[in-house]
């Protein structure tokens, strides 16, 4: 981040205007670090290391390489949060193994009718009242991030499918391919409406949801 003065342009030394910035200061800060790593042998977001390779040997080859640049950056790592040589991790709340991928089924349709009793809580001039709807809302939730739907990585030799749908106060998309005649999802998408969304037809608002899938995807 910069900034423009009469006597030039200078850069901070220092992360400015508190936490707001952190995790953007920090990200940068790791990509510098990484830079000739990533998409090569390492994966990293913020605090996050993941670190693969083609065979075991190597594999091996870029963890080493990958701990002595933490060594040269004099970055610190907590050990009882590293797994070495496992066949299935969690990495930003996704589940890796050779097999397959899956992610938290809150991200499944459904979710923003699920929590909406929670979000309306967040409107403007809203009196806080964490009612019965919003407890059972609360506990639904909660169960359905203790499990996982499968989810495949996208292959780029398949066509892609979108299938989108739209409530009163929500749109959602699931991106997705047919492997024969099955359909593999890949990633899924929801967002609640607006206001001025709500009072739009039906017919709009399904329009909505394919203008909001391909944003997204």
């Amino acid at each position: 981040m910069t900034f423009t003065c009469p006597f030039g342009t200078y850069a901070y030394r220092r992360m400015p205007f508190g936490l707001c910035n952190a995790p953007a200061t920090f990200q940068r800060c790791m990509l510098a670090i990484f830079h000739d790593m990533i998409e090569e042998s390492v994966e990293v977001f913020m605090d996050d290391f993941f670190v693969f390779g083609s065979s075991f040997d190597n594999c091996l080859n870029n963890l080493d390489k990958m701990l002595q640049r933490c060594k040269d950056a004099h970055l610190v790592l907590n050990y009882k949060k590293c797994h070495f040589i496992v066949n299935e991790g969690i990495v930003l709340g996704h589940k890796l193994s050779r097999a397959c991928l899956e992610v938290d089924k809150a991200k499944n349709r459904n979710f923003s009718k699920i929590a909406r009793p929670l979000t309306k809580l967040l409107e403007k001039d809203t009196p806080f009242k964490f009612n019965e709807e919003c407890h059972n809302a609360f506990k639904i939730l909660k169960e359905k991030l203790t499990c996982a739907p499968m989810i495949v990585s996208l292959n780029w030799n398949l066509p892609f499918e979108l299938m989108c749908d739209a409530s009163d106060f929500a749109v959602g998309a699931i991106l997705g391919q047919k492997d024969g005649k099955n359909f593999h999802p890949i990633y899924f998408a929801s967002k609640t409406l607006n206001a001025a969304q709500q009072k739009y037809t039906v017919t709009e608002k399904e329009l909505m949801a394919v203008v909001f899938a391909f944003d997204k995807f």
